[in-house]
């Protein structure tokens, strides 16, 4: 576990609520394949009555483009997003689109980016992956959070969540943790996984998922200076 030294904007004190405006607070989960690092997201939006976006953002992302939901979800996470785009029937990005002069890899990168920071702006959220946390860097409620765990322990989740043998769900690991380093450290010049980027990472494999998400809301809260969950 490491915990981040550089201060951030306190919400205040005696806060009623997270919803809305300069008092919302943007959660961002970073997690390894099969930690339970999206459960965990989840428990958080509930635990802070805040909205969560995990491929929620690929529908968001759609409407901002013009392109299909489909097409987002076949590159979602993966570098070299656009190479497939001129050998698909995509319906085409309107004329009056600030994308369409400028028409490159990174085009559906900053369609997802421009969904992230709408989505931040009307109110607390808590964001899976998609580097969330570099879009939103300069947010000052922002905290972000990776959720790691022994490879035992993943191996053991994707096996009884996908029916795999052990062999099987090691590869599909390494290649899915391959693809999603490699699209955060392209788009964000930074090293996923590292701790050195992230205001708080925990082993899910020591104390369990209900006792790891209880451990990063009461973070959050001291780190905010909010009031205890009754």
């Amino acid at each position: 576990m490491r915990t981040s030294s550089n201060p951030h904007t306190s919400l205040g004190e005696g806060l009623g609520g997270l919803s809305g405006g300069s008092n919302s607070v943007i959660i961002c989960v970073g997690r390894q394949l099969g930690s339970g690092g999206h459960d965990i997201a989840r428990m958080l939006a509930m635990d802070f009555g805040a909205k969560y976006y995990d491929r929620e953002l690929l529908n968001l992302a759609a409407k901002e483009s013009g392109f299909s939901e489909k097409f987002f979800e076949q590159n979602d996470e993966k570098r070299g997003i656009f190479r497939s785009l001129f050998h698909m029937h995509a319906s085409p990005v309107p004329d009056n689109n600030m994308y369409s002069n400028n028409f490159s890899q990174e085009s559906l990168f900053k369609f997802q980016s421009d969904a992230i920071r709408k989505a931040a702006e009307e109110g607390s959220c808590v964001f899976v992956g998609r580097c969330a946390d570099y879009v939103l860097r300069e947010h000052k409620n922002l905290v972000s959070v990776f959720i790691t765990a022994e490879m035992e322990f993943r191996i053991r989740q994707i096996m009884a969540k996908q029916q795999m043998e052990y062999a099987q769900a090691k590869k599909f690991i390494e290649q899915k943790e391959a693809n999603r380093a490699a699209y955060y450290n392209y788009y964000t010049g930074k090293k996923w996984g590292s701790a050195d980027n992230y205001d708080l990472c925990i082993d899910t494999s020591v104390l369990g998922l209900q006792a790891t998400e209880k451990f990063i809301a009461d973070f959050i809260r001291k780190r905010f200076s909010l009031a205890p969950k009754v």
